[in-house]
Protein backbone atom coordinates (compact mmCIF):
# COMPACT_ATOMS: atom_id res chain seq x y z
CA UNK A 1 0.00 0.00 0.00
CA UNK A 2 1.37 3.51 -1.00
CA UNK A 3 1.80 6.11 1.31
CA UNK A 4 0.98 10.12 1.69
CA UNK A 5 2.24 12.37 4.49
CA UNK A 6 -0.55 15.17 4.85
CA UNK A 7 1.07 18.84 5.15
CA UNK A 8 -0.25 21.64 6.82
CA UNK A 9 2.45 23.86 6.80
CA UNK A 10 2.85 23.34 10.74
CA UNK A 11 6.28 21.95 12.37
CA UNK A 12 4.86 18.75 13.53
CA UNK A 13 3.15 17.87 9.50
CA UNK A 14 6.84 18.87 8.82
CA UNK A 15 8.52 16.99 10.88
CA UNK A 16 6.56 13.54 9.35
CA UNK A 17 7.39 14.04 6.33
CA UNK A 18 11.54 14.02 7.45
CA UNK A 19 10.94 11.28 9.74
CA UNK A 20 8.78 9.32 7.86
CA UNK A 21 9.63 9.33 4.14
CA UNK A 22 6.24 8.75 2.03
CA UNK A 23 5.69 7.98 -1.43
CA UNK A 24 3.69 11.13 -1.75
CA UNK A 25 3.86 14.91 0.14
CA UNK A 26 0.63 17.16 -0.39
CA UNK A 27 -0.12 20.25 0.79
CA UNK A 28 -3.87 21.55 0.98
CA UNK A 29 -3.51 25.27 0.51
CA UNK A 30 -6.34 27.91 1.33
CA UNK A 31 -6.81 30.55 -1.80
CA UNK A 32 -8.59 33.81 -1.67
CA UNK A 33 -9.42 36.49 -4.69
CA UNK A 34 -9.11 39.77 -2.46
CA UNK A 35 -6.68 41.78 -3.37
CA UNK A 36 -6.22 43.31 0.35
CA UNK A 37 -4.64 39.68 0.70
CA UNK A 38 -2.43 39.47 -2.10
CA UNK A 39 0.90 37.86 -1.73
CA UNK A 40 3.62 40.07 -2.32
CA UNK A 41 6.57 38.34 -3.44
CA UNK A 42 5.45 38.77 -7.60
CA UNK A 43 8.23 35.91 -8.39
CA UNK A 44 7.22 33.76 -5.42
CA UNK A 45 3.59 33.87 -6.16
CA UNK A 46 4.13 32.64 -9.96
CA UNK A 47 5.83 29.85 -8.52
CA UNK A 48 2.88 28.93 -6.34
CA UNK A 49 0.40 30.05 -9.61
CA UNK A 50 2.77 27.17 -11.49
CA UNK A 51 2.49 24.89 -8.06
CA UNK A 52 -1.82 24.78 -7.88
CA UNK A 53 -2.22 25.58 -11.80
CA UNK A 54 -4.03 28.61 -11.65
CA UNK A 55 -3.76 31.74 -10.76
CA UNK A 56 -2.83 32.47 -7.24
CA UNK A 57 -3.83 35.88 -5.83
CA UNK A 58 -3.51 35.26 -2.05
CA UNK A 59 -4.17 33.06 0.72
CA UNK A 60 -6.11 33.39 4.08
CA UNK A 61 -3.04 31.58 5.85
CA UNK A 62 -0.29 33.53 6.85
CA UNK A 63 1.72 34.40 4.20
CA UNK A 64 5.04 32.84 5.64
CA UNK A 65 3.24 29.57 4.97
CA UNK A 66 4.16 30.16 1.30
CA UNK A 67 7.72 29.86 2.21
CA UNK A 68 7.37 26.96 4.60
CA UNK A 69 6.55 24.42 1.56
CA UNK A 70 8.98 26.00 -0.74
CA UNK A 71 11.73 25.61 2.09
CA UNK A 72 10.59 21.94 3.39
CA UNK A 73 10.91 20.77 -0.27
CA UNK A 74 14.06 21.61 -0.56
CA UNK A 75 14.97 19.99 2.66
CA UNK A 76 13.53 17.15 2.19
CA UNK A 77 14.84 16.93 -1.57
CA UNK A 78 11.24 15.47 -2.53
CA UNK A 79 8.44 16.85 -4.47
CA UNK A 80 5.64 18.26 -2.17
CA UNK A 81 2.64 18.36 -4.57
CA UNK A 82 0.24 21.82 -3.79
CA UNK A 83 -3.66 21.34 -3.95
CA UNK A 84 -6.25 23.76 -4.06
CA UNK A 85 -10.04 24.20 -4.39
CA UNK A 86 -12.48 26.68 -4.44
CA UNK A 87 -11.42 29.73 -3.24
CA UNK A 88 -12.60 30.65 0.31
CA UNK A 89 -14.62 33.92 -1.55
CA UNK A 90 -16.72 31.78 -3.29
CA UNK A 91 -17.69 28.89 -1.19
CA UNK A 92 -19.63 30.87 1.65
CA UNK A 93 -21.68 32.49 -1.44
CA UNK A 94 -24.51 30.65 -2.71
CA UNK A 95 -26.44 32.63 -4.95
CA UNK A 96 -27.90 35.56 -3.21
CA UNK A 97 -27.25 34.05 0.28
CA UNK A 98 -23.76 34.25 2.12
CA UNK A 99 -22.90 31.08 4.12
CA UNK A 100 -19.96 31.05 7.13
CA UNK A 101 -18.93 27.94 8.17
CA UNK A 102 -18.54 27.47 11.75
CA UNK A 103 -18.01 24.91 14.55
CA UNK A 104 -20.91 23.24 13.86
CA UNK A 105 -20.91 23.24 10.07
CA UNK A 106 -17.63 22.85 9.47
CA UNK A 107 -17.60 23.09 5.83
CA UNK A 108 -14.63 24.94 4.87
CA UNK A 109 -12.44 22.58 6.12
CA UNK A 110 -14.17 19.95 3.58
CA UNK A 111 -14.10 22.02 0.51
CA UNK A 112 -10.55 23.58 0.82
CA UNK A 113 -8.35 21.21 2.71
CA UNK A 114 -9.97 17.45 2.68
CA UNK A 115 -11.86 17.64 -0.82
CA UNK A 116 -8.80 18.93 -2.84
CA UNK A 117 -6.21 16.27 -1.51
CA UNK A 118 -9.03 13.65 -2.60
CA UNK A 119 -9.27 14.91 -5.69
CA UNK A 120 -5.87 14.99 -6.23
CA UNK A 121 -5.54 11.23 -5.05
CA UNK A 122 -8.76 9.81 -7.61
CA UNK A 123 -6.44 11.08 -10.23
CA UNK A 124 -2.77 10.05 -9.13
CA UNK A 125 -3.07 7.50 -7.12
CA UNK A 126 -6.82 5.95 -7.28
CA UNK A 127 -6.40 3.10 -4.44
CA UNK A 128 -6.24 3.12 -0.77
CA UNK A 129 -3.25 5.02 0.69
CA UNK A 130 -1.73 4.80 4.32
CA UNK A 131 -1.79 8.40 5.11
CA UNK A 132 0.39 9.92 8.12
CA UNK A 133 -1.37 12.18 10.06
CA UNK A 134 0.66 14.61 12.21
CA UNK A 135 -0.84 14.21 16.40
CA UNK A 136 1.40 14.35 18.67
CA UNK A 137 1.86 11.52 21.42
CA UNK A 138 -0.81 13.77 23.90
CA UNK A 139 -3.28 13.75 21.11
CA UNK A 140 -5.06 10.73 21.04
CA UNK A 141 -8.47 12.05 21.73
CA UNK A 142 -7.85 13.60 17.94
CA UNK A 143 -6.60 10.56 16.59
CA UNK A 144 -9.72 8.31 17.98
CA UNK A 145 -12.08 10.83 17.14
CA UNK A 146 -10.38 10.05 13.37
CA UNK A 147 -10.71 6.59 14.09
CA UNK A 148 -14.32 6.97 14.85
CA UNK A 149 -14.98 7.64 11.59
CA UNK A 150 -13.36 4.94 9.86
CA UNK A 151 -15.46 2.21 7.79
CA UNK A 152 -14.88 -1.75 8.94
CA UNK A 153 -11.69 -2.01 7.09
CA UNK A 154 -10.28 0.84 8.60
CA UNK A 155 -10.52 3.27 5.98
CA UNK A 156 -11.79 6.73 5.63
CA UNK A 157 -14.64 7.25 2.71
CA UNK A 158 -15.67 10.31 0.49
CA UNK A 159 -19.11 10.51 -0.85
CA UNK A 160 -18.18 11.06 -4.76
CA UNK A 161 -20.00 10.67 -7.91
CA UNK A 162 -19.58 7.10 -9.57
CA UNK A 163 -21.91 7.80 -12.79
CA UNK A 164 -25.62 8.76 -13.96
CA UNK A 165 -29.04 6.99 -13.18
CA UNK A 166 -30.98 8.45 -15.69
CA UNK A 167 -31.10 12.22 -15.53
CA UNK A 168 -29.38 12.06 -11.63
CA UNK A 169 -25.85 11.48 -10.16
CA UNK A 170 -25.24 7.57 -8.90
CA UNK A 171 -22.88 8.64 -5.71
CA UNK A 172 -21.24 5.92 -3.67
CA UNK A 173 -18.77 6.11 -0.89
CA UNK A 174 -15.07 5.52 -1.86
CA UNK A 175 -13.07 4.08 0.80
CA UNK A 176 -9.41 6.50 -0.18
CA UNK A 177 -7.05 6.89 3.15
CA UNK A 178 -6.03 5.10 6.27
CA UNK A 179 -5.05 7.39 8.66
CA UNK A 180 -1.94 6.24 10.77
CA UNK A 181 -0.31 8.38 13.52
CA UNK A 182 3.31 7.82 13.67
CA UNK A 183 4.13 10.36 16.42
CA UNK A 184 1.66 8.80 19.07
CA UNK A 185 3.14 5.47 17.80
CA UNK A 186 6.79 6.56 18.81
CA UNK A 187 5.81 8.91 21.83
CA UNK A 188 6.63 12.10 19.80
CA UNK A 189 5.73 15.34 21.88
CA UNK A 190 6.02 18.64 21.09
CA UNK A 191 8.81 19.57 22.74
CA UNK A 192 11.18 17.08 20.49
CA UNK A 193 9.57 18.35 17.04
CA UNK A 194 10.70 22.34 18.52
CA UNK A 195 14.26 20.74 19.30
CA UNK A 196 14.40 19.45 15.61
CA UNK A 197 13.36 22.65 13.80
CA UNK A 198 15.44 25.00 15.91
CA UNK A 199 18.88 24.61 14.11
CA UNK A 200 17.11 24.34 10.58
CA UNK A 201 17.16 26.04 7.57
CA UNK A 202 12.96 26.10 7.43
CA UNK A 203 10.87 29.19 7.59
CA UNK A 204 7.51 28.37 9.94
CA UNK A 205 4.56 30.76 10.48
CA UNK A 206 2.96 31.73 13.92
CA UNK A 207 0.48 28.89 13.37
CA UNK A 208 -0.67 27.34 10.04
CA UNK A 209 -4.24 27.33 9.15
CA UNK A 210 -6.34 30.21 8.78
CA UNK A 211 -5.86 33.74 10.28
CA UNK A 212 -9.26 34.00 11.28
CA UNK A 213 -9.94 30.20 11.59
CA UNK A 214 -13.42 30.24 13.71
CA UNK A 215 -12.21 27.13 16.35
CA UNK A 216 -9.67 29.90 17.60
CA UNK A 217 -10.46 31.41 20.76
CA UNK A 218 -11.35 35.24 21.25
CA UNK A 219 -7.78 36.29 22.33
CA UNK A 220 -5.77 34.70 19.61
CA UNK A 221 -8.33 36.16 17.10
CA UNK A 222 -7.65 39.67 18.59
CA UNK A 223 -3.99 38.80 18.05
CA UNK A 224 -4.62 37.74 14.71
CA UNK A 225 -5.97 41.25 13.97
CA UNK A 226 -3.43 42.84 14.94
CA UNK A 227 -0.54 40.67 13.33
CA UNK A 228 -2.50 40.04 9.96
CA UNK A 229 -5.46 42.69 10.19
CA UNK A 230 -5.49 42.63 6.15
CA UNK A 231 -6.81 38.76 6.43
CA UNK A 232 -8.30 39.32 9.57
CA UNK A 233 -10.44 41.80 7.78
CA UNK A 234 -11.63 39.94 5.03
CA UNK A 235 -13.20 37.15 7.71
CA UNK A 236 -14.73 40.48 9.56
CA UNK A 237 -16.44 41.60 6.04
CA UNK A 238 -17.86 38.69 5.27
CA UNK A 239 -20.05 39.37 8.68
CA UNK A 240 -21.91 42.17 6.51
CA UNK A 241 -25.39 40.73 6.99
CA UNK A 242 -26.52 42.29 10.37
CA UNK A 243 -30.12 41.18 9.81
CA UNK A 244 -29.60 37.93 9.96
CA UNK A 245 -26.90 38.16 12.21
CA UNK A 246 -24.62 35.84 9.94
CA UNK A 247 -21.41 35.44 12.40
CA UNK A 248 -18.42 32.89 12.31
CA UNK A 249 -18.65 32.51 16.15
CA UNK A 250 -21.75 32.57 18.05
CA UNK A 251 -22.40 35.25 20.12
CA UNK A 252 -19.81 37.79 19.03
CA UNK A 253 -18.55 39.58 15.66
CA UNK A 254 -14.92 39.43 14.36
CA UNK A 255 -15.71 43.49 14.24
CA UNK A 256 -16.10 42.96 18.25
CA UNK A 257 -12.91 40.84 18.40
CA UNK A 258 -10.56 43.51 16.43
CA UNK A 259 -12.35 46.37 18.37
CA UNK A 260 -12.05 44.84 22.00
CA UNK A 261 -9.22 46.09 24.05
CA UNK A 262 -7.70 43.53 26.26
CA UNK A 263 -4.46 43.66 28.15
CA UNK A 264 -2.37 39.92 27.45
CA UNK A 265 1.21 38.73 27.35
CA UNK A 266 0.78 35.81 24.47
CA UNK A 267 3.59 32.68 23.92
CA UNK A 268 2.21 30.28 20.95
CA UNK A 269 2.79 27.60 23.44
CA UNK A 270 -0.85 29.03 25.66
CA UNK A 271 -2.88 27.98 22.91
CA UNK A 272 -3.70 24.25 22.19
CA UNK A 273 -4.30 22.62 19.00
CA UNK A 274 -8.29 23.61 18.98
CA UNK A 275 -7.08 27.07 19.12
CA UNK A 276 -4.88 26.58 16.16
CA UNK A 277 -7.63 25.26 14.11
CA UNK A 278 -8.46 21.53 12.89
CA UNK A 279 -7.82 21.71 9.13
CA UNK A 280 -5.92 18.64 8.96
CA UNK A 281 -7.18 15.63 7.01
Amino acid sequence: MKTMNSLSGGKTSSYVAVKYPADYNVFALVTTRDNDCKFPDKKLRQKVSDKIGKEFIGTLEEDMIVYTMFDLEQYIGKEISWVVGECFDDIIIKGENRYLPNVTQRFCTTELKLKPIYNWWKKNIKEVVRVRIGYRANEGKRANNMIKRTNENGNIEMKDIVGKRKTQNKWANIEWQKPEFPLITDNIYKDQIELFWSDKAVRFAYMNNCVGCFHRNEMLLKLMSEKHSNKFDWFKNQEHDKEKKITFKKGITYLDIKNTKLQYQLFESDFTDCDSGYCGI
